[in-house]
């Protein structure tokens, strides 16, 4: 499985078989990490499972608390302050940026890059990852979304040193690209290799930038205008050709998008409550009934389903993992191509094995 191994990206294994170089059959062998997620939040209260969901995906926690906090709304019908629907609008694009510039330099590492790339992506992360510990008190687990607001208002220095960072990051961007996008090594490497179309995509239900990079326009962003994304106008990039090129690309180009959506949630952001005050914490116990609560997250549609039974602990409890999901399509893309190309293919994916598992 030259030259890198798929361990790199968590505890993977693929069974491929090949005639010479060429990729013949290939199973994705997945489980090692499995860790009760789901049966753990049907024995715990609703509260109580808010830090597991940090833990699904390390890349995307603050993502993971919003999709499972507005499960947890729609079932009991609570409402969010405005102030709390920007500030998690924020905070999802700052993971957005998070998630996308680290699968860039992780996917430069797969090409054979090693080294600068990702210590350029890194660089960044390190400075979302000093912004969301001075908000949450954590560098990766937040547990910082609540049912009906947010845990903590950020103090005007965080909100003008996020902003600082945000206004930033375009140049980080056009530094990036300069290395890295016109690169004749990785084109040569990406380009035509991993496709992934459009048709098969929607088929295996798979979502995100790996289904906008097949030309699907799908963000939920737009088609379910939760939060207060209506309010905020953002192009959705699409792809042309479904390779690996193009997934890479959409990332790209959606975080120079989320950088437009920064700007204008720091420009209209509300003064106010970040909790509604009628919301119940502790003793939460919802009416009976069934809720599926989803985001656009980095990766890809993260959904939570609950249904309640009128007690302190969801009756069932289930995630839809956009990792898990989209790696179904892994074997179609690797098909025919060499075994080199295996591991690119799979870092374009954009995996974190705690979401897959589970």
């Amino acid at each position: 499985m030259g030259p890198h191994h798929p361990s790199t990206h968590g505890v993977f294994r693929m069974m491929v078989t090949l005639d010479g170089e060429t990729i013949v059959r290939l199973k994705p062998v997945f489980g090692y990490l499995h860790r009760n997620h789901e049966k753990l939040g049907e024995n715990t209260t609703y509260l109580a499972s808010m830090p597991y969901t940090d833990r699904l995906d390390y890349l995307s926690s603050m993502t993971n608390n919003w999709a499972y906090a507005l499960a947890v709304e729609k079932l009991a019908g609570q409402p969010v302050p405005e102030r709390a629907e920007y500030l998690r609008v924020i905070l999802a694009e700052l993971t957005r940026l998070l998630n996308h510039t680290c699968l860039a330099g992780f996917l430069l590492q797969d090409t054979g890059c090693s080294g600068t790339p990702l210590m350029y992506a890194f660089r960044e992360r390190e400075k979302i990852l000093d912004l969301f510990e001075a908000l949450s008190g954590s560098r990766m687990m937040y547990n910082y979304q609540r049912f009906g607001g947010c845990r903590v208002d950020p103090s005007p220095e965080w909100l003008a040193a996020a902003q600082r960072l945000a206004d930033g990051y375009g140049a980080f961007l056009d530094e990036y690209e300069a290395l890295i996008t016109g690169n004749e090594i990785l084109m040569a490497r990406t380009q035509g290799v991993g496709v992934l179309p459009p048709d098969l995509a929607i088929a295996a239900g798979v979502t995100g930038p790996m289904l906008r990079a097949s030309g699907v326009d799908y963000d939920l962003r737009k088609v379910d205008g939760y939060g207060v994304y209506p309010r905020l106008p953002f192009r959705v990039p699409l792809g042309a050709h479904g390779d690996t090129y193009d997934r890479y690309m959409v990332r790209v180009l959606e975080m120079r998008e989320s950088l437009q959506l920064l700007r204008q949630a720091f420009r209209d952001l509300p003064a106010g409550p970040i909790m509604d005050p009628k919301a119940k914490i502790r003793g939460f116990k919802p009416k009976p009934g069934e809720a599926y609560g989803r985001i656009e997250g980095p990766k890809g549609e993260i959904g939570f389903y609950l249904i309640s039974d009128g007690t302190g602990n969801p009756y069932r409890y289930r995630v839809r993992a956009p990792s898990f999901v989209n790696l179904t399509v892994l074997e179609d893309m690797c098909l025919g191509q060499t075994v080199a190309d295996a591991v690119i293919i799979l870092g374009s994916v954009d995996i974190v094995l705690g979401e897959v598992d589970r």
